[in-house]
């Protein structure tokens, strides 16, 4: 009898090799505590402020994301099948913010909300740029906005950045400052000293920061200015005030005109409001531009002070007609935080770390493994109380368990029966081991849950 021939198998095992995709960020787990922590921070804050919270779908049309926000044709990801047949496919594309799907979601819903309506949304958006350091193709953002009908309130514009300060106030990022303009103030001026292109103008001095002054002169030279005008947009661009002086030293440049006073007198209200309730936060910086075409009034740029290379990190502004279905007009005002760049920074840079990597702030011991079910009962009567624990993955000696938990940070371990009169639970960091009652034990306050702290 000979022998059977071996049976090949119906899919081919294959070796693919593990690659990163550049731009979509991944986090090892103490890293994604920091990111939950500052989400939970976000969170918090905004409903602090009466904010509700929202979420939208990750796709829209291709024709609304091309119509908003400026030059994005290159940076939108279409969606399609790969298998069946979807001509509707080729029509949509991922959000490349949540500015342009919140537009549309108060269109649908307008007679479902309660105006004025103040909205929060942290989702994932997706653009597709370069990836580099702080900026992905994959990325979290978290936004506010006050969208009222027909007319918003200026006070609005006041309370954007108090919100904001509280955020980062309560999250060791470290010194910070919110840079405040009004796109009033640009516009009147450059009409006032006779340059007739104001778009072209705003987009010119917004990359300032990034080509320098003596390029800045050129560009704007070669669209049309003097050089005289030129230099008048750059000594606008160099106002920088913490309190009100910056109305003074626009008016010392000699420009006039009814739009320029306008954009000053709402500014004004702005850095007086952030004087009396987040003050040395917020400055007067006449160089902010924003150089998307729908804001008109107020506009954010945030900054790590110290680290200003870094660029922006939370943006935005006041938008009066970024929401209209022809009839009605949702003006509003709203800032994102850019919560992947952010992490990106900080934790990338190791400015921010978690105190462990796991939740769990107690490891509760095996002494064999017959004892396990008393083991799961220590943890689950601690779990009940709110004490994050996890039981140990074996019967190891006690010292494998303990190196185990120093591995993770978890800063307890129990030992079931240890004790003349019962269980006691150790402190692996000072090596103190005490009597303890699982249903009445609590660890100090600053180890129940992991701790977010900034290295520097």
């Amino acid at each position: 009898m000979s022998n059977p021939q071996p049976t090949a198998p119906s899919t081919p095992v294959t070796t693919t090799k593990v690659t990163p995709i550049s731009g979509f960020p991944e986090y090892l787990p103490a890293e994604r505590i920091v990111e939950q922590r500052f989400l939970d921070v976000i969170r918090e804050t905004f409903e602090l402020h009466g904010f509700s919270s929202i979420e939208t779908r990750a796709i829209e049309t291709v024709d609304r994301l091309l119509g908003k926000g400026g030059d994005t044709d290159k940076e939108i990801y279409g969606v399609s099948r790969l298998a069946g047949d979807d001509t509707d496919g080729a029509k949509w594309g991922l959000h490349f913010d949540l500015t342009v799907p919140f537009a549309r979601y108060v269109l649908e819903n307008a007679g479902k909300l309660s105006f004025p309506f103040r909205r929060y949304q942290i989702q994932k958006a997706w653009r597709g740029e370069r990836p580099q350091e702080g900026r992905y193709r994959e990325f979290t953002q978290a936004d506010i906005d006050v969208v009222d009908v027909g007319e918003l309130s200026p006070h609005f514009e006041a309370e954007m950045p108090l919100v904001i300060a509280d955020v980062f106030s309560r999250f060791p990022v470290g010194d910070f400052v919110i840079q405040v303009n009004n796109r009033k103030i640009p516009n009147g001026f450059y009409q006032g000293i006779g340059l007739t292109d104001v778009t072209t103008t705003l987009r010119i001095v917004d990359k300032l920061d990034k080509i320098g002054p003596d390029r800045v002169t050129e560009l704007l030279v070669e669209s049309g200015a003097t050089p005289e005008q030129a230099d008048l947009c750059l000594d606008l661009a160099g106002i920088r005030t913490e309190d009100l002086g910056f109305v003074d030293r626009v008016r010392e440049l000699g420009v006039t005109h009814p739009l320029l006073e306008e954009g000053l007198e709402s500014l004004s209200a702005v850095i007086r409001t952030a004087m009396a309730h987040a003050p040395g936060k917020v400055v007067a910086d006449l160089r902010i531009a924003r150089g998307l075409d729908y804001y008109t009034g107020t506009v954010y740029e945030t900054q790590f002070v110290g680290h200003e290379e870094w660029g922006s990190f939370c943006s935005g502004g006041r938008y009066d007609a970024l929401a209209s279905d022809g009839r009605t007009t949702y003006p509003g005002v709203g800032i994102s935080i850019g919560v992947s760049r952010i992490l990106g920074l900080l934790v990338g840079q190791g400015l921010v770390t978690a105190s462990r990597s796991t939740p769990a702030a107690v490891l509760v011991a095996l002494t064999d493994d017959d004892s396990r079910d008393r083991s799961v009962s220590v943890a689950t009567a601690l779990r009940a109380r709110g004490v994050p624990c996890e039981v140990a993955p074996s019967a190891a000696r006690f010292g494998k368990q303990i190196r185990y938990a120093e591995r993770r940070g978890i800063p307890f371990v129990w030992f079931p029966g240890a004790g003349e009169s019962g269980d006691e639970v150790k402190d692996i960091r000072s090596g103190e081991q005490v009597p303890a009652s699982a249903d009445s034990w609590v660890p100090p306050q600053e180890d129940l849950h992991p701790s977010v702290t900034r290295a520097d």
